[in-house]
């Protein structure tokens, strides 16, 4: 990348290379759990941090496939091969990733499953992991000819505001049945986490702590 690029177009440059990489990620490892995908640029290096739910599948025995997918990544975007780093980065709860829900959801349908079953099964799962709430979406031709929507719902979820940014990890997905195609939309809102490993450290504005009150000791002498 020239050093005397504007502002504007190295944002937009490094956005399209984000999305990109996130189209050409979401179809090569679709069945090893993949989770979404983190770049990280500085004027030394590109890191490109890969989150899985089996982080061994894209290592490969003996690093072989990260050693591949570096190869096609760095001759796709041209990237400096001495300073591009790829990492498997493992997604300890799947419970909460929306990409993964989205991909089970997806597997299910495609084995035959009813909709209704397979979205009050990712439903379940979820909540059983800590989500504050949980939607799905399913959309097209369902059962007979005419196409329609189903939405499942559960628990607590907020819709506007800056929130959302931190809150909510969505995922669309499509899926290539027989009848035609069916789209997929899960929703999740991630708990509140101090320490922000399951969820963003930021409370929600409109949370409101109530605190014990304190004991008077001049009235009470």
């Amino acid at each position: 990348m020239s050093a005397r690029i504007s502002k504007k177009r190295k944002f937009v440059a490094q956005g399209v290379l984000y999305a990109e990489l996130n189209e050409f990620l979401k179809r090569e490892l679709a069945s090893d759990g993949y989770s979404g995908v983190e770049v990280r640029i500085t004027p030394q290096r590109t890191e490109i941090v890969i989150k899985s739910t089996k982080p061994q599948a894209i290592l490969g025995v003996k690093g072989r496939r990260i050693k591949e997918l570096t190869s096609v990544i760095q001759k796709r975007f041209n990237l400096d091969e001495s300073h591009l780093e790829i990492f498997a980065k493992k997604v300890f709860n799947r419970g909460l990733s929306a990409v993964a829900q989205a991909e089970s959801l997806k597997a299910k349908l495609l084995q035959g499953v009813t909709v209704r079953k397979a979205c009050y099964g990712v439903l379940r799962y979820v909540m059983e992991n800590g989500a504050k709430g949980v939607e799905v979406i399913v959309s097209g031709k369902l059962r007979a000819q005419r196409a329609k929507g189903m939405k499942f719902k559960d628990g607590y979820m907020i819709k506007t505001g800056e929130p959302t940014k931190d809150y909510l990890d969505v995922c669309v997905r499509h899926v290539y049945m027989k009848q035609g195609v069916l789209g997929v939309k899960v929703t999740i809102m991630l708990p509140w986490d101090a320490e922000g490993k399951v969820g963003p450290k930021k409370p929600q504005p409109d949370l409101v702590t109530v605190l014990e009150p304190k004991v008077d000791l001049s009235k009470s002498s």
